[in-house]
Order: structure tokens, then C-alpha cells, then sequence
């Protein structure tokens, strides 16, 4: 195994989509010899070797050899293994000593420690092919999604024994846990945080330092991909948190790694968030954007995982994100866009969607950037969907307000069908929703605790008939009372309370609906799946509107009450003169769905109408 004229070429031109498999390490023959080959990008290094548990941390038993001006090093060592840990020394350009893990490692050890191991995660061997399959055909604006988002240590653990465990589930354990829960609950996607080695568990994985290892605090790299593996047997979608828009500054990690600006700016002005304390990638030199864009390839391609979504896109496409003036450097047309960044997304999703049909990346894009989900031919950045922000900021900030309140923030819950086509869209709440003396989903709401779990109820009931993709994070499905934290588990315990369990059970026929009535997502993206039928019924609070099927039938018509107000006197317009079945309410599905027959009375501007009595904070969910 060598470091080819090929790949010096291809690395060079940013387009080596397979660059992991040359760099880094690899157990390998060398004739009958069994050993390791390690290769690293270095280019202002004077002196670079290999050191670890197979030569005794020695800088110089084993100095690593320069092939051709691109600045690759590379070596093979008799006798190394896998399991064993290893960093890279090099000398810097100014004669600094570097101690620096393997950028493209598979495996890492445990924190505190930062040094890589050496893995071989190719002989695992996918039972996936029926999910592979059939996911070539998958098209998510016509599809469901709905999507639990999940921090694999805080989501469930075990009882810690001693100080030094942690508790924590490993890959394997927690597939089989999640699993289970996410099929029984009816969800479509996990979707995990931050899962690439870092070294900090306060920064819940979104200050990387290992991109092309699965962090060891729950296991090997093998056991991770046996995760994927499990839950594509058990149908359920798999997206990983991705992020491309800062590093840390850790000593071992990619800041200054040969004593120059490697991966980032050399300018701090280009080179460092200061909100953040973090550096920025160099996405216009060749080498760092294929770095990334192998490493999105290496989730989607050898591990399997069927999407991406890509972190802080908003702090990528702006020079001056989060910058005051003089702390950012205009590009060529004097603007704040940053070119290089732009160019990075066109080219990786073009690339990986393309190579990869049936996948999708998700922005996490929080501005009003035009095209965001467009082409790149047509100047769009070529993603799948992306997190749609407003709607997330409008709906909490209704949610949150007391009843009496609402009529004046009507527009609130109705903006969002302004610019619901704009983009194709995923309606989150996110983990970000319910830290920072944010609240839980649950403690958002107005009133006493049974006024709080009846508005979460309407709450959950319009998100999930609103149209968009649907992603939700743990714990708020059964009203978790306390924020997030990463250093404990769910308060799985709230179950054993009735109006907990109630809630959760509510969310899971929201779920199974949702996956049962194309009307509910195949239109997502079609203004033609939508109608309102009263937008502007601001006094009473309460919105209705259709959600069409595709072909017409099992239409859906959706009434939700934000005030605890009880209508029995309510009546709603409705489109045709039909039956319409109420299968859903407040209090979840109904197992014998009582039908409205419509009659020939004007309201809501529509020429039919049937009178249906709406409970307070009451919903109603009817086929037609």
C-alpha cells in the first residue's frame, strides 16, 4: 500500500472522494509481513513519525517518509496492531514539537486521552442489503419523516456502579433500546447528536476533533456500525449530526497542526469564531475541503447512515457571522458571502446525493439564504431540506403566550404558509429548544400543569398536520418537566405519572396517523396539498385547514383550539358536501370514529359546514 502519483493528484484537486482509505491507518501486508501503513498530511512539517504502544512513544524509531510537494508523509510498521494507540510527531516549521492525533483515525481512546487506535473497520459485514435497497427509492418530499433526535448518553443509561463509570449504553445496547421505542412510538428516523470523537462532553459532540471516528465513550467503531446495521433491520432511518463549520483548538487536534494554518485560516479574521472560541475550515484550499467532503462520504457510504444534517450552515455561508466590524475579511466582491463555502456545498451534494440516491442533507440554515434546498445548476446549494427556524421561533413563542393573549399573535401559527414553499422544509424542536433556561417543551406552556399538557397536546397536533417533515427531541414526547442536560439520563421515571404517559401515548397515534395518511406529508412540498379554511378566526383562536391526498382520497381536515374555551356550538366549512370521519381528538385516536355529514350552510367562505363540538384546547382530526 503507497500514497500513488493518483492520489497525490486527486487529493490535490479536492476531489480523492475516497481519501480515507490512503490516509490514516491501515493494518496491511507488506509481502508475507503483517503490520500497519500510515500515511498524514503534513506540508510545513520539517520531521514527522509515528509514535505509540508498538515503539514505546519513541520519536524516532519510526520517522515517517515525505511522497512527492503535496506534503503526504507515510510509513509502514512491522508488528503493529490493531487496539493499539498511536499519535503523530512532528516537527513543526518553526522547530515546535507537535504531538497530533491521526485526522482520518477510526477510533480514538477514551477521554481524557487523545490518542488515535488503530482499527479495522472493513471486515464488518452489513445484513442491511433489503433497507439499502429499498432506500435507493426513497424521495423525501413525498415521503414521511418523522424524525426523534437523540444524545446517545443522556437518552438512557445504566445505573452507574462506581464513580468511574458513566452509565452509558454501548452502540450495541442501545440499538436494540432504541429500536424497540422508536418503532413502538412510530417514528421513521433517529436522528443522533454529535457522534464524531470529541474531546469535551459538554459541547454535546459539535466541537469534533475525530471526524472519521465514531467517539469511543460508547464503544468501537465496529460496535457503532452494528448500530446502523440493527436499526436498518428493524426499518428505522438513521441521520447523524455533521459539522463542517468549526474545530477546536485542542492541542492534539487540527488547529496549527504542522505549526502553520493547516486546516484553517492563517488569518484570524477568516480563521476563528470568536462567539465560539473555535477555528473556521479553509474551504477554498483543496485539500481541507476533501477532508470534509470524504468525511461526509464516509458516514454515508461506509457506515451506512442515511443522512446528514449539517451543522451551523448560517456561520459557514457568512464572512462576518457572529463578527464585528474589523473582525472579518470581505470576498473578492467585497460582500459578506463566503465563495469558498458556497462552492464546498454545491460540490458535496451534488456529489454525495448523486452517488448516493435515497439520502438526503439537512440544513441547519437559520437565515433567509435563497435556495437553500435548490439546485446547484439553478444557484441552490443542492440540499435535501432544511430546519425551518422561523416556524420554530413563531409556534414557541405562540405556545408560550397565556390563552387570552394569543388573539393578538393570531399571525404567528399562520406566517409560516407565506414561505412554506420556498424550501423544502423539516419543523423542528430541537434539543436547543429545551436548554439555556429555555424550559422543556412541557414547561413552555401556560397555566397549571393540566392546562400545560392540553396545549402541548394542540401543540404537537398542528406540527404534525403543518406541512414540512416532522423532527421532535427525546424526552418531549412524554413532557419531560426538567431541560435537557447531557450529564443524566431522561426522567423516564414521569411515566409512572398518568397525565405523562397520556401524553406520550397521544404522541405516539400523532405518529402512527401521520405514517397512515399520505395527505399528512406526501404534498409537503405542493402548495396544492394545502387550503386553509379559516386563517383569520383570531378572536376564538382556533385554526382549520385540508390536507390533500395526492389522489384525492382520505383527505384530512384539522381543527385546533388554543384556548380553554369548550365550542359546543362550534361549527366549521369544509369543502365538499361529504361525510368527514373524526378519527382523531384531544384525547387521541378514536377506536369507533364518529362521522359529520356537511350540509349546504355558508361559513368559513366555504358553501358546506357541519357543526361539531370543540372541547377546550380540543382538536379534531377528520377524514374525508
Amino acid at each position: 500500500m503507497n500514497f500513488t502519483d493518483m492520489d497525490q493528484y486527486l487529493f490535490g484537486q479536492g476531489t480523492h472522494y475516497e481519501i480515507y482509505k490512503k490516509l490514516g491507518a491501515h493494518p496491511t501486508k507488506e509481502g508475507k509481513t503483517e503490520g500497519v501503513y500510515f500515511a498524514v498530511w503534513a506540508p510545513n512539517a520539517k520531521y514527522v513519525s509515528v509514535i505509540g504502544e508498538f515503539n514505546e512513544w519513541d520519536t524516532y524509531a519510526n520517522p515517517m517518509k515525505k511522497v512527492g510537494d503535496i506534503g503526504v508523509y507515510e510509513t509502514f510498521i512491522p508488528g503493529a496492531k490493531v487496539g493499539q494507540l498511536y499519535k503523530f510527531f512532528l516537527r513543526g516549521m518553526h522547530g515546535e514539537d507537535l504531538y497530533k492525533a491521526d485526522p482520518y483515525a477510526n477510533e480514538a481512546e477514551i477521554r481524557p486521552g487523545t490518542a488515535s487506535r488503530i482499527s479495522d473497520i472493513d471486515k464488518y459485514k452489513w445484513k442491511d442489503s433489503a433497507w439499502m435497497k429499498k432506500r435507493a427509492e426513497f424521495r423525501e418530499a413525498d415521503q414521511p419523516m418523522s424524525i426523534y433526535e437523540v444524545h446517545l448518553g443522556s437518552w438512557m443509561r445504566h445505573p452507574a456502579t462506581d464513580e468511574d463509570s458513566d452509565g452509558f449504553y454501548n452502540y450495541r445496547e442501545f440499538a436494540e433500546r432504541i429500536a424497540d421505542y422508536v418503532n413502538e412510538m412510530g417514528y421513521t428516523h433517529i436522528e443522533l447528536m454529535g457522534i464524531a470523537e470529541h474531546p469535551f462532553d459538554g459541547s454535546w459532540g459539535y466541537q469534533v476533533t475525530g471526524y472519521y471516528a465514531p467517539t469511543s465513550r460508547y464503544g468501537t467503531a465496529e460496535d457503532f456500525k452494528y448500530m446502523i446495521d440493527y436499526l436498518h433491520r428493524k426499518k428505522i432511518g438513521v441521520i447523524l449530526d455533521w459539522v463542517p463549520a468549526h474545530f477546536p483548538r485542542d492541542a492534539h487536534g487540527l488547529a496549527m497542526f504542522d505549526g502553520t494554518a493547516v486546516y484553517e485560516h492563517e488569518d484570524p479574521r477568516q480563521g476563528e469564531h470568536p462567539d465560539w472560541g473555535t477555528k473556521i475550515y479553509n474551504y477554498g484550499r483543496p485539500e481541507v475541503k476533501n477532508f470534509l467532503l470524504a468525511n461526509a462520504l464516509f458516514w454515508v457510504e461506509d457506515c451506512h447512515v442515511d443522512g446528514l444534517r449539517v451543522d451551523a450552515v448560517a456561520s459557514m455561508l457568512y464572512l462576518d457571522y457572529g463578527k464585528k466590524d474589523g473582525q472579518w475579511v470581505a470576498n473578492k466582491y467585497g460582500d459578506n458571502k463566503n465563495l469558498e463555502a458556497i462552492e464546498f456545498f454545491k460540490h458535496m451534494n451534488s456529489v454525495l446525493l448523486g452517488r448516493n440516491p435515497g439520502t438526503v442533507m439537512i440544513a441547519e440554515e437559520s437565515t433567509a439564504w435563497p435556495k437553500v434546498t435548490g439546485k446547484p445548476e439553478d444557484d441552490g446549494l443542492g440540499f435535501s431540506l432544511k430546519w425551518n427556524m422561523g416556524w420554530m421561533n413563531d409556534f414557541t413563542e405562540y405556545m408560550k403566550l397565556d390563552p387570552y393573549f394569543r388573539k393578538y399573535n393570531h399571525n404567528k401559527m399562520t406566517f409560516s404558509m407565506m414561505y412554506a414553499y420556498s424550501e423544502k422544509y423539516v419543523l423542528v424542536l430541537s434539543h436547543d429548544e429545551v436548554v439555556h433556561l429555555k424550559c422543556s417543551m412541557l414547561n413552555k406552556m401556560p397555566g397549571f400543569l393540566d392546562d400545560k399538557f392540553k396545549n402541548l397536546k394542540a401543540g404537537y397536533t398542528f406540527m404534525m398536520a403543518h406541512p414540512g417533515k416532522k423532527l421532535l427531541f427525546m424526552g418531549q414526547e412524554f413532557g419531560q418537566l426538567r431541560e435537557w442536560s447531557e450529564e443524566r439520563e431522561l426522567d423516564w421515571y414521569l411515566l409512572g405519572e398518568d397525565n405523562h404517559k397520556d401524553l406520550q401515548s397521544y404522541v405516539k397515534d400523532l405518529l402512527h396517523l401521520y405514517k397512515k395518511y399520505p395527505a399528512l406529508y406526501a404534498m409537503d412540498c405542493n402548495p396544492e396539498g394545502f387550503d386553509w379554511i379559516n386563517a383569520n378566526d383570531g378572536d376564538r383562536s382556533i385554526f382549520s385547514f385540508v390536507r390533500k391526498a395526492p389522489n384525492g382520497k382520505n383527505n384530512i381536515l384539522v381543527v385546533c383550539n388554543f384556548t380553554p374555551i369548550e365550542r359546543p356550538d362550534y361549527r366549521v366549512g369544509v369543502p365538499k358536501k361529504k361525510q368527514y370521519k373524526l378519527i382523531m381528538d384531544e384525547t387521541g385516536m378514536q377506536e369507533t370514529p364518529k362521522a359529520f355529514k356537511a350540509e349546504a350552510s355558508e361559513c368559513d367562505n366555504q358553501e358546506f359546514s357541519f357543526a361539531y363540538p370543540l372541547a377546550p384546547y380540543g382538536v379534531g382530526i377528520f377524514v374525508y
